[in-house]
């Protein structure tokens, strides 16, 4: 594979209850272990920011599908969510839940896009085999 370009964040502190910086300082947080885990809660967990990331990655991918395809989907939207749970071998793992819209576009072509673009994703095909990723179209809001 050709690299194109490379992300690189540093955490530190106390993982989960620390903080994280991209290299270049483009993006900053603290981190808090989320209630529903047994945090404090109050600032953005690794689960969050790996939502948002895969959000915006396949977004990018469904849009690309979309031009190829010459369908015309300006109001597209993705919403990730992920869940963390206990492995059940001591370990934990994640679950992906992505929901797509795609206002005005037929169900087969909506159907269509999503496939293409789970195929084409980077994060997709990094978690494939990994991860359970459910696909849903959902209705415009």
């Amino acid at each position: 594979m050709q690299v194109l370009y490379t992300a690189e964040a540093q955490a530190t502190g106390d993982g989960r209850d620390g903080r994280v910086r991209t290299s270049d300082g483009a993006f900053e947080a603290a981190l808090a272990m989320p209630k529903e885990m047994g945090g404090a809660g109050g600032a953005t967990n690794p689960e969050q920011l790996f939502a948002a990331g895969y959000a915006a990655c396949f977004h990018s991918a469904l849009r690309l599908v979309a031009r190829r395809a010459r369908v015309d989907a300006p109001d597209s939207t993705v919403t990730a969510r992920v869940g963390i749970g206990s492995d059940g071998n001591g370990g934990f793992g994640l679950t992906v839940a992505l929901a797509v819209e795609l206002p005005g576009v037929p169900k087969a072509t909506a159907e269509d896009l999503v496939a293409q673009a789970h195929q084409v994703c980077p994060y997709s095909n990094a978690v494939r085999g990994n991860v359970d990723v459910t696909l849903s179209i959902t209705e415009a809001k």
